[in-house]
């Protein structure tokens, strides 16, 4: 079993940054790829990105690259999204997820956090 929790979630100007931070609980954490997708108000989950097990990859969607920044630290067992630039666009519930696989698609996840609230105003 891994279990994730989200934090680092608010409120935030158009043109700020936040970062958001995922504790994980597993046996073998440098083991998973972790990612993160995000959920805007009646849109479907949305891929955002993704890092491997060891860290030393990363992909991200069109939409955030060059804004939003994944890293890891396996020691600790956490897994970061650094989102700098934010647009209103980017408002949404973030969830971190865990997976064997690297892969932007929902279904590749087996683990996912509770989620955390960002709020991009204009």
């Amino acid at each position: 079993q891994v279990q994730l929790v989200e934090s680092g979630g608010g409120l935030v100007q158009a043109g700020g940054s936040l970062r958001l931070s995922c504790a994980a609980s597993a046996r073998t954490f440098s083991s998973y790829t972790m990612a993160w997708f995000r959920q805007a108000p009646g849109k479907a989950r949305e891929f955002v990105g993704v890092i491997s097990s060891s860290g030393g990859s990363t992909y991200y969607a069109d939409s955030v690259k060059g804004r939003f920044t994944i890293s890891r630290d396996n020691g600790k067992n956490m897994v970061y999204l650094q989102m700098n630039s934010l647009k209103p666009e980017d408002t949404a519930v973030y969830y971190c997820a865990a997976g064997r696989t690297t892969t932007n698609s929902a279904q590749g996840y087996n683990y996912w956090g509770q989620g955390t609230q960002v709020t991009v105003s204009s």
